[in-house]
């Protein structure tokens, strides 16, 4: 079985594709951070950078989008230099989001504009028709073909999508009709708006989940919030001819994330190991440039040799790879290094496994192949933001490092900060300390020897506080006759 749970919350909306149980799929989309891909703006031309081919563009988001040589569309074509030489600083520029906002990157931008419906994909300024490549059925294609070219708008191009192969021509004529009303809109608000202003905004992730991920094979649309499901109705009266029982409402006003037992899935998908069901295990971090996935025998110790133990794991893992990159939405550069196998057979044998895996994608995934080092190279189509980054902040103490100073070096700093402050005038010393620094201060006794020594005619008290940071600590002088200190003050010196 499976489902589609819609799940709407106050801060987000949250949409699972589940398969018998198992989360496949899983996108978060922030009320206060809402996904940009497929939005069109009327943009204002920032700066031009020819080093660079790239056009950076004002559309009204606090940092600018960029517009590379290659995404720039005129009359249908694409025009070599033109991010450099066709558009100056001041002019108007027409363009939408094709990839979101990451990290410090504002948006990337095209001028090749695109209206994505569930059964095709309009091209407003492009002459072409094509068909899905999942549509293998040559004479389905043939016949798909010869509708998009005899319903399309004059001058218009259109992608028939993988859905299509199911709908009737009506359906398509619909949609093709919808979309083009949009386009239509686009041009009028273009028209009397002044830059930067929006367009179109694309729709919200639930009506998007909808759109790109129902499938006959879906038994279910489940969304837990009325007006939503409402909208969702709305949209899908030619689905609903079929499958009148497709969208179900669930009032129980719970998580459906929690009554469908999916929340330890989730946060699993945050997590940097991943343990596979032999007791292998991957190991996934991720760099500014890319991402990089070990994988490690683990508990596992096969059984009749280590090249068969090496390669029924690879095997494994090349299945959860696939499962995490399509789960966790990783895109970009990705380098695997599976575990050295021997035979050649094997090695091909694993790869075959990955790219079956992959093909369940809607993303586009490309294989590289192997380096000389043995790694696997290979890259996933990035758009919207990776879950890890919706879902995680930077940690408030490691400033994002994924390390703090160890206890010791902390009191090898306050030992030299002693040193600045204590002079032949201070006579008391109040130390606050993280409580573990406290307690490693205290049992090792690492300023026992300066106590004896230097600091012998000081008193040094050490205060343990459970909710400062690790790495911080604060000194302060007292020269006070009588010293207020709480109970669980220790004199170190």
């Amino acid at each position: 079985m499976k489902n589609i749970l819609i799940d709407v919350h106050f801060s987000s909306t949250n949409v699972a594709v589940v398969e018998e149980g198992t989360l496949v799929e899983f996108w978060v989309e922030r009320r206060n951070n809402a996904n940009l891909v497929g939005n069109i703006y009327k943009g204002k031309v920032k700066n031009c950078l020819p080093g660079m081919q790239a056009t950076f563009v004002d559309i009204g988001r606090e940092r600018n989008g960029f517009l590379y040589e290659g995404d720039v569309i005129v009359d249908g074509e694409k025009i070599a230099g033109a991010s450099g030489m066709h558009y100056r600083p001041g002019d108007d520029i027409l363009c939408q989001v094709q990839k979101d906002e990451f990290g410090n990157k504002g948006a990337r931008l095209t001028t090749n504009i695109t209206l994505a419906g569930r059964v095709l994909v309009l091209m407003p300024q492009m002459d072409y028709v094509g068909v899905s490549r999942k549509i293998t059925d040559e004479a389905r294609r043939r016949e798909l073909t010869d509708y998009a070219r005899e319903l399309r708008p004059e001058g218009c191009g259109v992608i028939l999508r993988t859905q299509s192969e199911s709908c009737s021509r009506e359906e398509i004529a619909e949609e093709m009709e919808y979309l083009y009303s949009k386009w239509q809109e686009v041009k009028r608000k273009n028209v009397i708006s002044h830059a930067p202003a929006l367009l179109l905004r694309e729709s919200p992730v639930a009506v998007r989940a909808v759109r790109d991920m129902l499938r006959d094979d879906v038994d279910k649309v489940i969304v837990n919030d009325k007006s939503l499901y409402d909208e969702l109705i709305k949209v899908s009266k030619y689905i609903l001819k079929r499958r009148p029982d497709l969208y179900e409402f669930d009032s129980s006003q719970r998580s459906l994330l929690r009554k469908y037992d999916l929340t330890e899935q989730i946060k699993a998908l945050t997590k940097r190991k991943v343990t596979m069901k032999n007791g292998a295990y991957l190991v996934i971090d991720r760099t500014e440039a890319l991402t990089v996935i070990d994988v490690n025998t683990g508990k596992y110790v096969g059984g009749r040799n280590l090249e068969e133990t090496v390669f029924e794991t690879n095997c494994i893992a090349a299945e959860e790879i696939a499962k995490q990159l399509r789960a966790r939405n990783i895109g970009g550069i990705i380098i695997i290094d599976f575990i050295d196998m021997e035979s050649p057979e094997h090695t091909e044998k694993v790869l075959d496994i990955l790219n079956t895996h992959l093909a369940k994608d809607r993303s586009k995934t490309v294989v590289l192949g192997v380096t000389n080092l043995g790694l696997v190279e290979m890259t996933r189509k990035k758009t919207r933001s990776m879950l890890e980054s919706v879902m995680l902040q930077e940690c408030p103490y490691c400033g994002g490092e994924g390390h703090v100073f160890s206890s010791e070096h902390v009191i090898m700093e306050l030992r030299e900060k002693l040193y600045d402050v204590i002079n032949e005038d201070v006579h008391a010393v109040k130390v606050t300390l993280a409580e573990s620094v406290f307690n490693r201060l205290i049992s090792q006794h690492y300023l026992s020897r300066e106590c004896s020594g230097v600091w012998k005619d000081v008193m040094i008290y050490a205060i343990p506080d459970e909710n400062m940071h690790i790495e911080k600590y604060k000194i302060e002088i007292d020269n006070s006759s009588v010293l207020s200190l709480p109970d669980t003050a220790k004199l170190i010196c």
